[in-house]
């Protein structure tokens, strides 16, 4: 966390116990938050995160509700990664929930990246749906050896991570050393062509 440049370690209180780390403390911003949690999921042995960090806006940059949505609607017309109107906003307390349905997966990841930054909020539901089914069934096979071919070239070997799928659905299982490896599996599933469910099962080893 002394190493992360987003982050104000002073603010944040760190518990450990059988590789479960309870995050607590506040910070300024949600991006914040996020920085903090993805820094530690980088450490090998942490095995879950328990995330009790509270969001604390300093007074000049409050924001209320309809500020908060206008500002998301704005971000998310304005990104070019997200389709257009695909996407509702709504927001309450702070607390923003993006739904709709997009065509690719890296669409839905793109409209909780862009929302993110901004100030008011305090925490993001991602209920954004992938709703793309190929002109033609995809060959389960196919899906999963794309996504196992794609690991290997990636940060560690794929026989770690067990890959199967039917439809449009992929499941992962087996082990990851990190949570940041469990992370870039699940992505890596998201990835692959014809992937509208990801389950992941991996377990932190």
């Amino acid at each position: 966390l002394d190493r992360e440049p987003m982050v104000n370690a002073a603010h944040i209180g760190v518990t450990v116990r059988d590789g479960l780390v309870t995050l607590s403390g506040h910070v300024e911003s949600y991006w914040q938050k996020r920085a903090a949690e993805q820094a530690v999921s980088r450490v090998k042995g942490v095995k879950a995160i328990a995330e009790e960090i509270t969001v604390r806006l300093p007074v000049e940059v409050a924001r209320n509700d309809e500020e908060i949505a206008e500002a998301v609607v704005n971000r998310l017309e304005w990104d070019g990664s997200v389709p257009l109107d695909a996407v509702k906003v709504q927001v309450s307390g702070g607390h923003v929930t993006l739904s709709g349905n997009v065509a690719q997966a890296y669409q839905r990841a793109a409209a909780v990246a862009v929302v993110q930054p901004l100030w008011g909020v305090l925490s993001i539901a991602n209920e954004i749906a992938v709703m793309s089914p190929p002109a033609k069934p995809a060959n389960p096979d196919l899906i999963a050896d794309d996504i196992r071919r794609a690991l290997n070239r990636g940060w560690f070997a794929a026989d770690t991570v067990h890959v199967a799928a039917r439809g449009g659905t992929v499941t992962l299982s087996g082990s990851a050393t990190t949570l940041r490896d469990r992370d870039l599996a699940v992505a890596t599933a998201w990835a692959a062509p014809s992937t509208m469910i990801v389950e992941n099962h991996i377990r932190i080893s």
